[in-house]
């Protein structure tokens, strides 16, 4: 099978076909896979639906897997993976979750723009979101390239930024929303992380706006210049032009690199249900078949 890329956005994204996700993937069809996702950061793939093992199985062609904010929020799970990230309004028995639990909360959350993982270390690198329940209406997913959104700042504010560090937190956000029954070991299961401001992404070797909901500071400024700047710079990072919004039809796959976008999901009825799974990669040196990066130019 030949990977083939059609692009959906004048800067980032495109629409992957001509791979069969539910097969086992070769080191051909996976270096296809990464050289494409260090071009345009973000792939949909229409018409693939998975059950749980074969989004597992295609995920750890990637890397490794990551739980992220599930090590902080361990509960029952409906999923037969701990490695299945439910981004859903459903409670583990299978109902639609109560307005004012956690699991909503989390679903609200999600709708603020942020980087899986990034309040960790390793943080993620790519993340597989796999539709299997949509609402009639609502419940779009945008994402925005932090590639852009730096090449676009103005070279003073390039030159202020550079070197900088930010401190992300898990459950800033969570915080943030008013959901405050978080116990003490819950909220040092994730401890603080730094990341630099600016970062270079190690596939396409562009800079980045490293931002998000998850960056709480930038370390050595005061708190209210710093988040004051950083949300400057998710404004900057988050306008129309730089964003691709994805409408969901069921079984559609999207896969996106972390390391240089930012995603949220859009509002919908919480009364109906929505159900996606998803599957994460950490950004740690892999070593199995067929997952190092090739060059971009290998599906131009």
């Amino acid at each position: 099978m030949t990977l083939a890329l059609k692009p959906l956005h004048p800067l980032f994204v495109a629409e992957a076909s001509g791979v069969d996700l539910a097969q086992p993937l070769g080191a051909d069809a996976v270096r296809a896979i990464e050289a494409a996702m260090d071009r345009f950061a973000v792939l949909v793939f229409r018409d693939q639906p998975l059950d749980q093992d074969q989004q597992i199985a295609f995920a750890r062609r990637f890397g490794t897997l990551d739980i992220g904010l599930r090590r902080a929020t361990k509960g029952p799970h409906r999923f037969k993976y701990d490695e299945l990230i439910d981004i859903s309004n459903v409670a583990a028995d299978g109902a639609i979750a109560a307005r004012d639990s956690r699991r909503v909360a989390s679903m609200v959350a999600n709708q603020l723009w942020h980087s899986d993982s990034s309040f960790q270390s390793p943080s993620a690198r790519y993340s597989m979101l796999s539709a299997v329940v949509l609402p009639s209406w609502g419940g779009e997913t945008e994402y925005a390239d932090l590639r852009a959104a730096y090449d676009a700042l103005p070279e003073r504010l390039k030159s202020d930024l550079a070197g900088l560090e930010t401190e992300h937190y898990a459950l800033h956000s969570r915080i943030m929303l008013g959901t405050t029954d978080w116990t003490e070991e819950e909220k040092n299961v994730l401890p603080p992380v730094r990341w630099p401001l600016v970062r270079t992404h190690p596939g396409s070797g562009r800079k980045l706006l490293f931002v998000g909901v998850h960056a709480r500071e930038i370390l050595g400024w005061t708190l209210p210049e710093g988040r004051l700047m950083l949300s400057d710079l998710l404004e900057h990072a988050t306008q129309r032009a730089f964003v691709y919004r994805h409408d969901w039809r069921v079984g559609d796959l999207v896969m996106w690199d972390n390391r240089c976008t930012l995603h949220r999901g859009r509002r919908y009825d919480f009364a109906e249900r929505r159900e996606l799974r998803r599957t994460t990669t950490l950004d740690t040196p892999r070593t199995s078949e067929g997952s190092s990066s090739a060059a971009a130019s290998a599906v131009a």
